[in-house]
């Protein structure tokens, strides 16, 4: 067992075990969804973990000693739990000779493993409708058994659903340590059955110590969106990490991304904050303006611009501001303000929602203005809501 004490560190070893003993993609992925989501509640206290994988009857058995750690009700590959708080996973392997392998990314093993498991759902979901077609052509006389079927249908969905909903988790990096600086997130999916869409962001802190923020909306929903729209925020990722201006990172993502898939488009809005002085910058490539919440009251950043996939892409200008101690920023997506069908008013309802609900707890203002504004909606959208307050005091 040897002590392990981030969230990376945990994924990289399990994938490194998996890769030696040719463990499935898809099942990689479930281990690593499996572990992670047990070690998390403490390794995001910097209470350490134990980890070990071993060979033992042809299988891969990983262990995890994590005392105070609670075990989840559900989890994509359910663990032995043992005494002194120790998780134990079972994999069969098909050969105990182990092969060299080769470090991955983080990011990139994520993807192949999200690929895995949607390509695995896919299949199922190809199933299921064969099977309902043969159904369909059958006669009366098999009415119970169709009856039953669709129950098993329905127990698969929702086993479905909560997969998904795991991945739409691990689709959320975990928010940056920035002193002085509180971030909070807020997402909810159009359909509660495929809660993977095509609104998503990242956030990073750049070598410099700038907070970086994207946020991107793709056009569509569902799992082909969720392609679209990872593959905007890691381009805008790489470009901003090579040292890009504000300014160029939309358009030059566009460009970038144009001649492989010329059929993706999306908006992205790009913040920068400095947090030893509150000075921010916005760039907008045709996404829904931020709102700034400060002394004086509420005022929308209004930012011409155009998307990746539309004409001109990038942002026309970079407009920059100062935050004040105690000020809060708003970035968000369009399923937030068109719910009702009016974007104007669907402005001002955020602004009236931002200001009764503004509070030093940010979770919970922002979970308490998604839910003002989504009551009684008219049209279901994907809606993520990002709250950054500053609170770092000018220095003399």
């Amino acid at each position: 067992m040897t002590v392990v004490t981030t969230l990376p560190d945990v994924r990289e070893r399990l994938r490194a075990a998996c890769d030696r003993y040719s463990i499935p993609l898809e099942t990689r992925g479930r281990l690593v969804v499996a572990v992670t989501a047990v070690a998390k509640s403490l390794l995001t206290k910097r209470i350490p973990v134990e980890l070990g994988e071993r060979v033992e009857a042809e299988q891969l058995v990983v262990s995890l000693r994590a005392p105070m750690a609670a075990r989840p009700d559900t989890l994509p590959l359910m663990p032995e739990h043992g005494p002194g708080g120790t998780f134990t996973w079972r994999i069969p392997i098909s050969t105990v000779i182990p092969a060299p392998s080769r470090p991955v990314a983080d990011e990139t093993a994520f993807e192949q493993e999200l690929m895995a498991a949607l390509a695995h759902a896919d299949a199922v979901e190809r199933q299921q409708k064969d099977l309902k077609h043969e159904l369909a052509e059958t006669n009366s006389g098999v009415l119970a058994m169709y009856v039953e079927l669709e129950k098993r249908d329905e127990q698969l969905r929702r086993s479905h659903a909560v997969i998904f909903r795991q991945l739409e988790d691990a689709l959320r990096p975990q928010a940056p340590s920035v002193p002085g600086v509180g971030l909070a997130v807020h997402y909810a999916p159009a359909d509660a059955d495929a809660p993977t869409g095509g609104d998503l962001f990242d956030w990073f802190v750049l070598p410099d110590g700038m907070l970086h923020i994207t946020v991107v909306d793709a056009v569509g929903h569902g799992v082909a969106s969720t392609r679209d729209a990872l593959d905007v925020t890691h381009a805008i990722r790489t470009l901003a990490l090579e040292g890009h201006p504000l300014a160029q990172l939309i358009g030059r993502a566009a460009e970038t991304l144009g001649g492989v898939f010329p059929r993706l488009m999306a908006t992205a809005l790009v913040a920068r904050i400095d947090p030893s002085n509150g000075r921010f910058q916005l760039a907008n490539g045709g996404h829904p303006p931020a709102l700034l919440l400060g002394r004086s009251g509420a005022c929308f950043i209004q930012i011409e611009g155009r998307g990746v996939g539309f004409p001109l892409p990038g942002s026309v200008v970079v407009h920059t501001g100062h935050l004040e101690t105690g000020d809060v920023l708003l970035l968000y997506t369009d399923g937030l303000t068109e719910c009702r069908g009016s974007i104007t008013d669907g402005e001002q309802r955020l602004v009236k929602a931002a200001l009764r609900h503004k509070s030093p707890d940010l979770d919970a203002m922002t979970s308490a203005i998604v839910a003002d504004i989504h009551e009684d909606r008219r049209y279901a959208d994907d809606t993520l809501l990002i709250t950054v307050r500053y609170g770092r005091r000018p220095s003399a």
